[in-house]
């Protein structure tokens, strides 16, 4: 958390660094210490955070809202509005039920999708980039972040405007107009804060709000996540992970994943279909080519992709691939923290039509696969 101008915000540190733990650790929650950059804090209560701001009601835009229609998408089972009080909305964001610890709501798209907090680190072995693919670039990636996240009154510029009406038609129009009485009611003035020069065209993927940040710091920033190491794998029976990388072979794990997590991902992105056999989405509106319609299917897996999804680019709706890193230290899994363990998340009891219902059925094998999972660094083959 950064103090300026009078004001505090968010870094990218917030999210993405943890501590060597060298002073003071309270298991599952904070640590004291030497900072390490990259790793996700998965004990970090993101939306209990913000909900200690003065004028938490300004966070509108990512904020789980009523649609016009009444409906809502979200973990909660009530959408907030352009009235609701600010004590209305911390409760809504200090409730884990509905904004999960280790979670964070980086979407501008009036739905409680909040996805679980993913390193930062060797973003060069990362592409594309975001959960549900929507970037082939980092730098555009990161350039989105501070032009229509880090500060989302850019998102009422003229080109912010345009740019969410692209995305979701009325819908989009309705959380501007909601978003520019909450600003005006609780008294915010002198927006935007982050500044940017005007450049490209509102919502192209290099210029979502129409303008872009100096592209010196935007390599300077690559530079910087791409030489972040990723944490060393935590090995406990090497005999069990031997096991394990044969079974990930056997189980064709390897069809979408690497062995070797030393080098890149495959930049393919994996159709709703595939990862997610039950998918049976409702279309809500259409759009404009080539943006796939705005549809949502029952459930929160999805929630992410119901507006923003690959198609800016002409890709397809699915999930991009993760970095195996670091699983270790992580607590839950697939993106929603809709599974508690990589245990649940290869036991076919979840079904075939769960997501990612790609499973180790016999127990002993499931253990040796989740040793290998652990033991995963760079230096794996």
């Amino acid at each position: 958390m950064v103090p300026k101008g009078g004001k505090v915000g968010v870094t990218c540190a917030l999210c993405h660094a943890i501590t060597d733990q060298s002073m003071f650790a309270l298991p599952g929650k904070g640590s004291i210490g030497k900072r390490i950059d990259g790793p996700t804090p998965h004990g970090l209560n993101v939306g209990k955070l913000l909900a200690t701001a003065a004028n938490s009601r300004a966070l509108f835009p990512t904020l789980q809202l009523q649609q016009p229609d009444g409906t809502t998408i979200g973990r909660a089972p009530k959408g907030l509005t352009a009235n609701s009080s600010e004590a209305e909305v911390d409760a809504y964001l200090s409730n884990p039920n509905y904004y999960p610890i280790g979670t964070f709501d980086d979407s501008p798209d009036g739905n409680g999708n909040s996805i679980h907090i993913t390193p930062f680190f060797r973003q060069d072995l990362a592409a594309p980039f975001g959960s549900s693919g929507q970037n082939d670039k980092l730098n555009d990636f990161n350039n989105t972040v501070y032009t229509a996240l880090f500060d989302q009154s850019n998102l009422l510029s003229p080109g912010g405007k345009q740019f969410i009406h692209l995305l979701g038609a009325a819908g989009g129009d309705s959380i501007m107009a909601g978003y520019a009485k909450v600003l005006a009611t609780t008294g915010v003035t002198g927006y935007p804060y982050v500044t940017a020069p005007q450049k490209g065209k509102p919502g192209d993927p290099p210029t979502p709000t129409g303008k872009r940040v100096d592209e010196q710091k935007l390599r300077d920033l690559e530079a910087y996540v791409r030489s972040l190491q990723a944490p060393k794998g935590v090995v406990t029976n090497a005999t069990q992970v031997a096991s394990g990388r044969a079974v990930f072979i056997a189980q064709n794990c390897t069809s979408c994943h690497n062995t070797n997590q030393g080098v890149p991902v495959s930049t393919k992105l994996i159709p709703m279909k595939t990862i997610w056999p039950g998918y049976a989405p409702k279309v809500l509106a259409q759009r404009q080519a080539p943006l796939s319609p705005i549809q949502n299917a029952p459930g929160t897996f999805d929630d992410k992709m119901v507006v923003v999804d690959a198609s800016p680019g002409g890709g397809i709706r699915g999930n991009a691939l993760p970095l195996l890193l670091d699983l270790a230290r992580k607590p839950v899994f697939l993106h929603d923290d809709s599974v508690k363990s990589l245990d649940e998340l290869l036991n076919p009891k979840r079904g075939k039509t769960a997501p990612h219902p790609f499973y180790v059925v016999r127990p002993a094998q499931r253990s040796e696969m989740i040793a290998y999972l652990k033991s995963l660094d760079t230096d794996s083959q």
